[in-house]
């Protein structure tokens, strides 16, 4: 192979290894990767930026704001008033995915996932069930759902659009829903009776050895009446007492790591961790303030609620602090406390980084919470009515969204002007506020397409793609195109779960086009491969969106995504093998 060709697979290593670490941002990876190519002279300045033109990324954008159209409008309201009767938690199951697959191949499925988890959530709390029996089907019923349309998820649009790139003719819109929906009856089917006994019974978290210490950190203030002034914290026996467990002690600018043998003085702030109701009841019966609240002045006139807030996989709060995010201004909020899974925060609130899947307790304005459910940066966990719908745009945005699928789907508009004008119309309608649809766009993702697709030609430009296609025919050997199909399948199965549907399908796609005309077969076939086996992504909790937002939610462990999402990946791949060749003959007829 050329120098390009190393250096290319250079840069792919690198990037798998920082999507899979999760420690840089995957916009960031791929702006990087970006730059690397241009800096070793494998992609012109000219060809970087065609990402950012690209059909696929327009059309993802506009989606976007489709959904958002349909999520604000309260369009899935009724569903929602008719999920929330339901008592037994199989048959919620049942339902959520009989609900959440078909809408997804249509609304974006991390807007989906947020609308539904509160719902599921309160289901399982009246009825004593651990929420990790519900969520991990409600996430795999998004995927399923999302590949049975053209628009239903991005990496069918990049697919679609780069498989123009290699001469081929585009995808319909309802092209893939046949193929889609008996994988998605199939899995369905899996799930309720195979997969429900694969899952956890019981909500584990990954906690230190004092796992029953409770969930939340905060911060109480020592006031002047306190009956715990001047004395040690080893003598309060708070543990035993009131099932709270002090961290440490912060003195004005001093922070005692090992409090217990310190005598408490008045003004001190005591670092706590426990179970919201019992941490409530010591700060009752101790005369003790909770900190942060103290920050912030309020009007008694204006009733506050105890809301708690997820941080989201797409969330621009993910690794700022508090104060960088103004939950305060914006909503007039206050954080009491924070819990992360896994993890004992030993850090002032102040001074915590958020991560995705920090859940904040927080004090906020009733009168604003409307503007915050509608925030994407968070899930409200604790909702108990979500005041942001408005009814009376739902038939609005509903007939929007369908004259956008029809005019695409009969071909009257190209997807990117169909969805491009469906998006003005919600705007001009009122389905969605002037500033709503910049703050809810998903930046990372449009930014992760532009900047990633140039990654494509580099691989077809360097000989790369030549050379891991001579390497897989070795594999493959005589077995013809079938074999060359599974092969393309497993490969871009596993690169997904590695690094993301949206990079793999980037990477695989000229790979596949090459697979096929080396075995003299169509390539559409082989695209469509690609396609799915990008977009169902269930056996890590990184590899999808969906999957990652329920792994904290559901307080599930990473092998449990494994045990039930494996198992579910093979049948997939099964049913492919066999489905595929018959909707996409390897040799059609013209």
């Amino acid at each position: 192979m050329s120098w390009q060709a190393w250096a290319t697979v250079a840069i792919i290593v690198a990037a798998i290894a920082l999507f899979a670490s999760e420690r840089i941002r995957i916009d960031l990876v791929a702006l990087l990767v970006l730059g690397a190519l241009v800096m070793l002279g494998i992609v012109s300045p000219a060809e970087a930026l065609t990402g950012f033109s690209n059909e696929a990324t327009v059309t993802v954008a506009a989606m976007f704001a489709l959904s958002l159209g349909i999520e604000r409008s309260g369009a899935l309201e009724p569903l929602i008033r008719v999920l929330t009767k339901i008592r037994q938690p199989w048959l919620l199951t049942l339902a959520m995915m009989l609900v959440i697959a078909p809408l997804g191949a249509f609304v974006k499925n991390i807007a989906l996932v947020a609308m539904f988890l509160p719902l599921a959530l309160r289901v399982c709390q009246r009825t004593h069930t651990s929420p990790a029996r519900v969520l991990m089907p409600m996430a795999y019923a998004a995927q399923m759902g999302g590949v049975c349309t053209l628009i239903g998820t991005s990496s069918n649009l990049l697919a679609d659009s780069l498989a123009q790139k290699h001469g081929l003719p585009g995808f319909g819109v309802f092209e893939f829903t046949r193929l889609g929906a008996l994988l998605a009856v199939a899995g369905i089917g899996y799930l309720m009776l195979i997969g429900r006994w694969l899952l956890p019974r019981q909500l584990t978290e990954e906690l230190p050895a004092q796992a029953d210490i409770g969930k939340y950190v905060t911060e109480l203030e020592v006031g002047a009446d306190s009956p715990l002034l001047g004395k040690r914290i080893v003598e309060s026996r708070l543990g035993e007492r009131f099932g709270v467990y002090p961290l440490e002690l912060l003195r004005g600018e001093r922070r005692m790591w090992s409090p217990g043998l310190q005598e408490i003085a008045a003004g001190d702030v005591l670092l706590v961790r426990g179970e919201w109701d019992k941490l409530e009841e010591f700060r009752e019966q101790a005369r003790l303030r909770s900190a942060p609240e103290g920050r912030y002045a309020h009007d008694a006139e204006h009733p506050r609620v105890l809301a708690e807030l997820m941080v989201t996989p797409a969330s621009a709060a993910e690794g700022r602090r508090l104060d960088e995010i103004d939950l305060g201004w914006r909503y007039d909020a206050t954080v009491l406390a924070i819990h992360r899974r896994g993890q004992v925060l030993r850090n002032k609130l102040s001074e915590v980084n958020l991560a995705v899947g920090d859940v904040l307790l927080a004090l906020v304005d009733e009168a604003r919470m409307p503007k915050l459910r509608g925030d994407e940066s968070f899930v409200v966990l604790s909702e108990r009515e979500d005041a942001r719908r408005t009814p009376r745009k739902a038939l609005t945005a509903t007939l929007i969204m369908a004259a956008v699928v029809i005019a695409s789907g009969l071909h009257w508009l190209p997807i990117p002007i169909a969805a491009i004008c469906g998006a003005t119309a919600m705007a001009l309608t009122g389905c969605f506020g002037r500033k709503d649809v910049y703050e809810s766009m998903d930046w990372k993702i449009i930014i992760l397409l532009g900047a990633i697709l140039p990654l494509g030609i580099a691989i077809e430009r360097s000989g790369l793609s030549q050379a891991v296609v001579q390497a897989g025919m070795q594999l493959v050997g005589t077995h013809g195109p079938l074999a060359a199909l599974l092969m393309v399948y497993l490969l871009t199965a596993l690169l997904t779960e590695l690094m993301g549907h949206n990079p793999s399908v980037v990477l695989m796609v000229g790979i596949a086009a090459s697979v096929a005309h080396a075995v003299h077969a169509d390539p559409r076939p082989f695209v469509v491969a690609v396609a799915f086996a990008a977009a169902t992504s269930f056996a890590t909790p990184v590899g999808y969106p969906t999957n990652t937002m329920v792994y904290y939610a559901g307080g599930y462990r990473f092998t449990d995504f494994m045990k039930v999402g494996i198992p579910l990946i093979l049948l997939f791949c099964a049913l492919s093998m066999w489905l595929i060749p018959l909707f996409w003959p390897f040799h059609p007829a013209h």
